[in-house]
């Protein structure tokens, strides 16, 4: 549905939004990039929501300026911006047919397409979301799964540039969000257009995002790939949100060295000396390998991992293993040799 031409940048330049005295979004600037899938990512009350419905025309900033494609949208009406909005209610009409549902935008497009025009443009983006099938369907006769393919098809059918998305995914069970997840992100790549995508559920934001904003208290804390955000978070607050990670006090011995609980570990980001903390993964610290002698405080069963609670000189530590024959004979107190992989150990930032 989308043309060859590059449509969708979408420039945020200092927005701020006030309510009453409080700043739920505190000078954010940001550009998301044509045909890239963005996610806003971050904990309830950061922001990210007010964000999107700045974006989309249904708050207007305090002060900051809003453009797609160059041109500045800031105190544009909704309906006069080129993109539209996908609700977690999905917003869809009980009384009509898919067919109807979908095609509603298009009876109030200006100038307004020819009945077969609509038709045809319809039918189109209901094989997009995979309903070619279901045109003369209800909607209460539709599962969760298909009412949000509707509200995806209604959408795409105005050929926005810009498509915003609120925890589409929020109502529906953990086994049909994973499937969705990867649907989605394989519509979006089809149809090339700019998704600006919410949330507060980091493996969904993992799974489908070109790039992720994390928001904290109105801030955006990073800005970067999922690999990026994941393997090197910016700050403290950024690896408490993201993953699960050991997060250590630490003391800089030397260029590229730290001190944790009186064990040494390398650690290539470690240049000033001094006071610091540092972030291991879980799964990048092997078990039954290595020289490093540790104590097994407790062993955790997750289903096709196992999470084990060591002991390392002082400092307590916490591995992610497989849960495989090798694995099954580590055992609360037992002694083991463990190795942190290279480049496992990242000094964050404390700001």
């Amino acid at each position: 549905m989308a043309s060859g031409e590059s449509h969708g940048a979408v420039t945020l330049v200092g927005l701020v939004k006030l309510f009453g005295e409080r700043r739920v979004v505190d000078d954010v600037s940001l550009e998301i990039r044509p045909g890239e899938f963005f996610s806003l990512l971050g904990p309830s009350g950061c922001g990210k929501t007010t964000t999107l419905r700045m974006i989309g025309g249904f708050e207007s900033p305090d002060s900051g300026r809003i453009l797609i494609d160059g041109v500045d949208v800031t105190h544009d009406e909704p309906e006069s911006r080129p993109l539209n909005t996908v609700f977690q209610n999905y917003a869809l009409f009980p009384h009509l047919n898919v067919f109807d549902n979908v095609a509603f935008g298009l009876r109030f497009a200006k100038p307004k397409p020819p009945a077969g025009s609509v038709r045809e443009r319809v039918a189109r983006a209901l094989e997009l979301v995979a309903l070619g099938a279901f045109a003369d369907r209800k909607v209460p006769q539709l599962s969760g799964g298909e009412q949000q393919r509707v509200a995806l098809a209604r959408a795409l059918v105005l050929e926005p540039r810009v498509l915003l998305l609120d925890e589409p995914l929020g109502a529906l069970d953990a086994q049909l969000r994973a499937r969705l997840q990867v649907d989605l992100a394989e519509l979006q790549r089809r149809v090339g257009i700019t998704f600006i995508y919410v949330t507060h559920d980091q493996h969904e934001a993992f799974t489908m995002s070109d790039r992720i904003g994390v928001m904290r208290e109105g801030r955006l804390a990073q800005v970067g790939t999922p690999r990026e955000i994941y393997e090197s978070p910016a700050s403290v607050e950024v690896a408490k949100f993201v993953g699960a990670a050991n997060l250590l006090d630490a003391d800089v011995v030397a260029p590229g060295f730290v001190d944790v609980g009186g064990v040494r570990f390398a650690a290539p980001d470690a240049t000033h000396a001094g006071k610091t903390t540092v972030m291991i993964r879980p799964e990048r610290i092997r078990v039954g390998s290595g020289s490093t002698p540790a104590t097994i405080d407790r062993v955790t069963f997750a289903g096709s991992t196992l999470r084990v609670t060591l002991r390392v000189g002082s400092a307590s530590l916490v591995a992610e293993v497989p849960n495989d024959e090798r694995s099954r004979s580590l055992t609360d107190g037992h002694g083991v040799s463990i190795e942190v992989l290279p480049d496992a150990v990242r000094v964050l930032s404390r700001s």
